[in-house]
């Protein structure tokens, strides 16, 4: 079993690969590197407007995706000129959400871990559960034999 400081710098590594991988397409994004921050990297799109993108990278692949209460709240606090990405890669593909235009959404519990990262004491979380076509863009992960 991996320990704490393992995956926390594997995740940042995946973190600091989409962010190269979406520079090459034109984005302008640095990788925050801050976990005390609410989104993982920041700066601007292609087509030059102001961004912010917080990353999941799960192990599992689920129909839905948990964006917690507390961190979507976190992020629409941000100036409404700021675009907010929710970035979920899974073994399936990955979805990217654009935050400021998801509205009336139902708020659900879950029993799960109170963090990703540092232990694995499980509590009642205010989530919200994203369906794939909520997603403003999706790519599929192919595996390869």
């Amino acid at each position: 079993m991996s320990s704490t400081n393992d995956r926390v710098s594997a995740i940042f590594k995946l973190e600091q690969q989409v962010v190269e991988l979406l520079n090459l397409q034109g984005w302008k994004l640095k990788h925050t590197g801050d976990s005390y921050l609410p989104y993982d990297a920041l700066g601007y799109t292609p087509k030059g407007q102001k961004c912010i993108v917080e990353m999941k990278f799960r192990d599992t692949y689920y129909e839905t995706k948990i964006l917690e209460v507390f961190k979507f709240n976190k992020l629409r606090q941000f100036s409404d000129d700021i675009l907010k990405f929710y970035y979920v890669s899974d073994p399936k593909g990955s979805y990217w959400y654009l935050i400021n235009n998801l509205d009336n959404l139902q708020v659900d519990t879950l029993y799960c871990p109170k963090s990703t990262m540092w232990d694995n004491e499980k509590q009642n979380k205010s989530v919200f559960l994203l369906k794939e076509s909520q997603a403003i863009a999706k790519y599929n992960h192919y595996a390869t034999t």
